[in-house]
């Protein structure tokens, strides 16, 4: 079988069929096929020529793609194709009102792909950086069953809410860390470049120091002739962390093993994750996807290694004809509405439905305890702030209050 030519980005030139100077890009193998794509666009092209090598090796050209440009996608396919509009000319439309040039590229390949007589799910399969397993089976199901308008509805549904979950999670865990981030800051300055003037000052006083202003001045000296490989230390193991969760799979499952015992953190995170395998759950096995494939699906959706290995678990006992909610409380890991819910689902045949309601359920809940630890926090970091820069500006003011009183 002959090896298909690998598609290169050219930029071109040209005028529209109103006579209108237009330019862009476009992948092809070479520049005649290109040209022959504009053609069929209604576009005379002037100057097509291949598109430059980004600077520093090779990286990404535009702007990075982010999960909520897939998003947007999905939604605006889903709603083109529930209107009739064909399936090529979706691409085109929804193209047009991309802004980020990496993703309208992307969007172009799959039409390329498409219109050269793959199916929509073979075109996402292409780019799984951009689409997870799911999505691409998920489509495949809309497109053999005649129900892909149906299906990348359903696809464009669960990719909104998961996306708002996640949204929720890393809002309750930004806001500490960005505070404590800007506290932290604020203090090395303090101890820089405040403490140091009133260390002069104290000096000259040739009296002892109290305990607390000494305790701050020693620190400040460290600080001061320290910071640098302090700073670096901190940064290499912050740098080595992330690259080893990145390569160890056995650490990312312990980390997330820890996580769940946090607290606060925990409980928000078993939330998510219940929240998300109800979802997950709900919107393939409604697609018609075997619960056992289904299951398969969800596992690697959960975004938790413990409920990730509670889902295989359940799908094992599935497959050898045990009932789904006896297997997910013999895991002891979901809570009981869910097994309840479950249980109802299987015995009504309504099993799509009772999930839908779980993961609706859950993510009020993630989204109650989100706002709930804001409150919680604000107060908390407030209190944390005054005492740390208060305590430092107490401790510096004490000698000179000692004087005073001794006057």
């Amino acid at each position: 079988m002959a090896k298909q030519p690998k598609n290169v980005e050219f930029v071109w030139e040209g005028k529209n069929k109103r006579g209108q100077k237009v330019k862009g890009e476009l992948s092809g193998p070479n520049m005649a096929v290109v040209k022959a794509q504009l053609r069929k666009q209604g576009i005379s092209p002037e100057k097509v020529k291949r598109a430059p090598k980004p600077l520093m090796g090779g990286a990404a050209k535009g702007k990075k793609i982010k999960t909520a440009d897939i998003t947007f996608f999905t939604r605006q396919m889903a709603t083109m194709i529930k209107a009739g509009v064909p399936l090529v000319q979706s691409f085109e439309i929804v193209s047009d009102g991309i802004d980020n040039p990496t993703m309208r590229n992307l969007i172009m390949g799959m039409r390329d792909k498409v219109a050269a007589g793959n199916d929509f799910a073979s075109a996402l399969k292409e780019y799984p950086q951009y689409f997870d397993e799911l999505t691409c089976n998920l489509v495949e199901s809309g497109e053999q069953a005649g129900a892909l308008e149906a299906m990348l509805d359903r696809v464009a549904e669960y990719k909104e809410k998961t996306e708002a979950l996640k949204s929720k999670v890393k809002k309750a865990m930004g806001y500490p860390i960005a505070t404590l981030s800007i506290a932290a800051i604020v203090t090395v300055v303090l101890l820089v470049k405040v403490v140091p003037t009133f260390e002069a000052m104290f000096t000259s006083f040739g009296s002892e120091l109290p305990a607390p202003t000494q305790f701050v001045v020693d620190v400040s000296e460290f600080v001061q002739a320290y910071w640098l490989p302090v700073a670096g230390v901190i940064a290499g193991i912050i740098i080595t962390f992330k690259e080893a969760m990145k390569r160890s799979a056995a650490l990312r499952d312990n980390v997330d093993r820890i996580t769940l015992k946090m607290p606060i953190f925990g409980d928000l995170t078993r939330k998510a994750a219940v929240a998300r395998f109800a979802r997950v759950l709900s919107t393939t096995f409604a697609a018609g996807v075997p619960l056992v494939e289904a299951l398969e699906s969800v596992a690697g959706a959960v975004g938790n290694a413990v409920y990730r290995d509670a889902v295989l678990s359940v799908r094992s006992e599935v497959a050898t004809g045990q009932q789904m909610h006896f297997a997910m409380r013999s895991t002891g890991v979901f809570p009981n509405m869910v097994v309840q819910m479950t249980s109802i689902g299987e015995e009504s045949g309504a099993l799509d439905g009772m999930l839908d309601k779980a993961a609706t359920y859950y993510e009020q809940e993630v989204d109650d305890a989100v706002d709930g630890l804001t409150a919680m926090m604000e107060p908390l970091i407030m209190a944390f702030l005054g005492v740390v820069v208060g305590g430092l500006l107490i401790a510096m003011y004490l000698p000179i209050f000692q004087m005073g009183s001794a006057m």
